[in-house]
């Protein structure tokens, strides 16, 4: 199965895909959408989702993961951080794609054990679990970590499906 995180942003999206073969993780590949801050909102969501469908349609992930936005501060940031957030969400779904959402701290939480795990102790445990992997950015480097959580997240469903209940004869 093919796993793609999103780590949506409107000036750069990073984007990962991986490999899940039971508890085995591969590295497949992974990106940035950049978007130009001089154009107009419409133009920069649209550049947006043109390159997150090519992502689509290039490795035909069969899952697919978004961070969930947090709130900042900035009112005007967060708005817009929301309407990347929902090009995220729209491009898998149009595909037929199911997309599963994780707060930034169950990512860390999954990925390096600790919640509050600074970025660097992420992309660390990103490179040990991915061996071998090259971060297009920082921002792809936690599209992976997306991706890790939700293959973590669904091997944890399987699980709990398979197993049988307790008291069951």
């Amino acid at each position: 199965m093919k796993v793609l995180g999103i780590d949506p942003g409107l000036r750069n999206m990073g984007w990962g895909v991986i490999e899940v073969d039971g508890s085995r993780l591969r590295h497949v590949a992974n990106g940035t959408i950049h978007s130009d801050g001089a154009q107009d909102l419409g133009s920069r969501l649209s550049v947006l989702f043109r390159g997150l469908c090519a992502v689509i349609a290039t490795h035909a992930p069969d899952e697919a993961a978004v961070e969930q936005t947090f709130v900042n501060k900035d009112a005007t940031g967060t708005l817009k951080l929301g309407q990347a957030r929902g090009v995220a969400l729209l491009a898998p779904a149009e595909a037929g794609i199911s997309v599963g959402e994780y707060a930034p701290n169950a990512v860390k939480k999954t990925v390096v054990g600790v919640g509050h795990a600074a970025k660097e102790q992420v992309q660390h445990m990103v490179r040990i679990q991915l061996p071998g992997v090259i971060f297009d950015s920082p921002d792809a480097a936690d599209a992976l970590a997306i991706a890790i959580c939700h293959s973590r997240h669904l091997q944890g469903r399987t699980l709990r499906v398979a197993s049988p209940k307790r008291g069951a004869a």
